[in-house]
């Protein structure tokens, strides 16, 4: 029996992720998945999807782009495990289980539906408008997905720390009355980076600011070119410290290679310049991942293969838990 910790990392299929979400979440999650010291397990999670999206078939090919974007980074499916949440049905059951030990007040407190109440008290509408029961009692799923495979550590960012919160909370509920059958996970804040989009606010698809992971070569370049600057001279002196262009470019470039354009910055250098070289190194790194993404999006049963392998190596885990969850209610002798 293996002694590793179990790590989880839950990923919401809400399109191509982008610059933002690979530098603060994609690629500290893909070096953990290196470590020796976790067993790694890595879920998409399309029923959570479901709260706002209705539509078939945008919900499936979200599903295949999230799934393409963390195999074409690097995911290795034969080290680690990446499943679909909905091909584990067991965690169903388990939700209406854990649901029965989950106070109503827990989910009153929820960030996500707080914030919800608030939009609607300040629009002057009911508080509950727009809010679904998918939404309300979203934080019970997401328990579930990380107790069900008694996770060990759950790798989030500070916004998400509330959920692995609840997480313990409903475990601790339903260990206080029928002992310890769930294991209560840690969360392991990740110090992701925040990325500034093309206006200077964080990179948000919400903020229509972000830049895509997979962009065609052209298609990045033009929307590189769209990032805020002054009007200052090509030949003026420019403060590397305070600009967005050179922000982004230390994500991606060597560091003999900010040294280099950090000297052109305070010699003077034209904006078009700054930009093509950000561009330089941003298509450089994302070359070969986005051709193993485009050759995985036309060949999808490429994907369909690696999801059905990591159902078949988690649901008989799932199923031997959940006898062992419904044995401790008495729904089971």
């Amino acid at each position: 029996m293996s002694d590793k910790k179990i790590s989880l990392t839950g990923i919401k299929p809400t399109g191509v992720p982008h610059l933002g979400n690979y530098l603060g979440a994609i690629k500290p999650a893909l070096e953990m998945a290196q470590s020796s010291e976790y067993e790694g397990y890595y879920f998409i999670a399309d029923y959570h999807s479901l709260t706002t999206i209705h539509k078939p078939e945008v919900l499936r090919e979200y599903i295949y782009e999230v799934a393409a974007t963390w195999l074409a980074l690097g995911l290795d499916p034969s080290k680690v495990t990446l499943y679909q949440q909905s091909h584990i049905p067991e965690i169903l059951e388990l939700n209406w289980i854990t649901s029965c030990f989950t106070a109503k007040g827990l989910m009153n407190r929820a960030h996500a539906y707080k914030a919800l109440v608030q939009n609607n008290e300040e629009a002057g509408k009911d508080i509950d408008h727009g809010v679904n029961m998918g939404i309300y009692t979203y934080p019970i799923l997401m328990a579930c997905d990380i107790l069900f495979l008694k996770s060990n550590i759950v790798p989030v960012g500070a916004d998400q720390l509330q959920h692995i919160e609840i997480a313990r909370d409903i475990a601790s509920a339903f260990n206080y009355v029928y002992g310890d059958v769930f294991t209560l996970p840690e969360a392991k804040a990740q110090e992701g980076a925040l990325v500034p989009g093309l206006d200077g606010r964080k990179m948000s698809k919400s903020y229509g600011n972000h830049i895509p992971l997979f962009l065609p070569e052209k298609k990045l370049r033009k929307t590189i070119n769209k990032i805020t600057t002054d009007t200052s001279a090509p030949e003026d002196p420019k403060n590397p410290d305070d600009s967005l262009v050179f922000d982004l470019y230390k994500f991606f470039a060597t560091e003999e290679q900010v040294t280099e354009l950090d000297a052109w910055y305070r010699r003077g250098i034209g904006w078009g310049e700054a930009k093509l070289e950000l561009f330089n190194v941003i298509n450089d790194h994302l070359k070969g991942p986005r051709e193993k993404y485009n050759e995985l999006m036309a060949d999808k049963s490429q994907i369909d293969k690696v999801l059905v392998e990591g159902a078949e190596r988690v649901r008989p885990k799932a199923a031997a838990f959940l006898k062992e969850v419904k044995k401790a209610v008495g729904v089971l002798s």
